[in-house]
Formats: C-alpha cells, sequence, structure tokens
C-alpha cells in the first residue's frame, strides 16, 4: 500500500514538473518576438498622449493600421502570432504594463479553443490577466474582444460561441470592463462572409478589419 502510495506521489510530481515545464518553454517561444515588440515602442516618447494597449495572437497582431486609425492616442500594438491567453499571462507585464495604458483591448482564445482548451480555463487565465493589470493600473479599462469566426475554424463554431458568451458574462459581472462582440459583425445573417479573409481562411482581409473597426472605435472614444 505504501509503495502504491509512493507511486502516485511521484507520478502526481511528474506531470506537475512536465505541466510546468511545458508552460516555461511555451512561454520562451514567444521571447523573441516580444523583444522585438519591446524594442519598437519606446515607453518615454509621446507621453502627452494617452496611451491604448492592443494585445493578443495575430488577428491583433496582423492589424497594422491601428495608430492611423486613432491618431488622437498613442497606439501600442504587442500582439504576438499563436499566441493563447497563457502566453498573455506570462508576458503581461512586457507587452501590456510598461506602457501604462488607460485602455486595453485584449483578444485571445481563438487559438486555446483551437488547441482544445477548456472555455473555463480560457476565462480563468483572462482573470488572472485583469487582475494583473487591476493590480498595477487600477483606473486602466479593459476591453475584451470576442473569439472571431473564420474559414479555417467554422467547425468549431459551437466552442467559439461558448466561450464568447462565457466572456460577455463576465464582463456584466466586473467594473471597468467591456465586451466588445466582433462576432456578430463578421456574419452575413446566420452564414459567414466569404470576402473578409485572406488566402489561410484564418486572417483577415482589410474588410475584415473595417468590420472590426467599426464595433471596435466605439470603446475606444
Amino acid at each position: 500500500m505504501l509503495s502504491f502510495l509512493l507511486m502516485q506521489n511521484r507520478l502526481v510530481v511528474i506531470l506537475l514538473l512536465y505541466a510546468l515545464t511545458s508552460v516555461a518553454q511555451q512561454a520562451a517561444d514567444f521571447q523573441e518576438e516580444v523583444l522585438e515588440i519591446q524594442k519598437k515602442y519606446d515607453t518615454v516618447s509621446e507621453k502627452s498622449k494617452e496611451t491604448i494597449v492592443f494585445t493578443g495572437s495575430s488577428s491583433i497582431r496582423l492589424w497594422n493600421n491601428l495608430q492611423e486609425l486613432f491618431p488622437s492616442y498613442r497606439v501600442v500594438n504587442s500582439g504576438f502570432g499563436g499566441s493563447q491567453a497563457i502566453d498573455l499571462l506570462s508576458y503581461t507585464n512586457e507587452l501590456i504594463l510598461e506602457y501604462n495604458p488607460k485602455k486595453v483591448f485584449i483578444y485571445e482564445g481563438d487559438n486555446d479553443l483551437n488547441d482544445s482548451k477548456k472555455p473555463k480555463r480560457i476565462i480563468q487565465v483572462t482573470k488572472e490577466i485583469i487582475t494583473k493589470i487591476r493590480n498595477y493600473i487600477p483606473d486602466a479599462r479593459i476591453v475584451i474582444i470576442s473569439a472571431k469566426p473564420s474559414l479555417a475554424r467554422w467547425h468549431l463554431k459551437r466552442k467559439y460561441k461558448g466561450l464568447n458568451r462565457r466572456f460577455n458574462r463576465l464582463c456584466k459581472k466586473e467594473q471597468d470592463l467591456d465586451y466588445a462582440n466582433i462576432w456578430d459583425t463578421m456574419l452575413d445573417g446566420k452564414k459567414l462572409r466569404q470576402d473578409i479573409f485572406i488566402e489561410d481562411g484564418l486572417h483577415m482581409n482589410s474588410k475584415g478589419y473595417e468590420l472590426w473597426y467599426q464595433v471596435i472605435k466605439n470603446y475606444v472614444q
């Protein structure tokens, strides 16, 4: 019996170490990209303008005209391709807090669901990100951008809609937390628009980002 318990405890330790190693390795995979983002934005310049941070996965990273869309603000695009919520949590300091923003737009969950992460876990990690931001910048307004539909991942639409409902509920419960629903604007009725994506069927073209802008601008002004 004692031998069995020892083996069981050893297995738990091994699994825990494996999980921690995996998270550390995953975070390290983005280190170079995060360093490039930090080099791009001078934390001293344009202090006279209110700073807005857009962060999250590649749908944010590829939105390359954000500064032009919102010229009255200093816009920091710290999106990093392929990221999941846990990655943003690992780099919250470097990608958000370093810029002391008044508003933070977060887009995560898309890659998480595609990697079979559970919505409950995504929400849990998102809450941890929000807590870190509020501990450092109590008056920052945080906007959670809904997971978007796409041609490449349309087969996961039920999971995406379920996650978005959770995001919406979370934002309704929390003060200074908003939910930007870009899911509906990308649909034509109940069908996904076909003309708003590039060749990979996952990322958007300028038409897709214009749809996003029409929603997001309401949370910037």
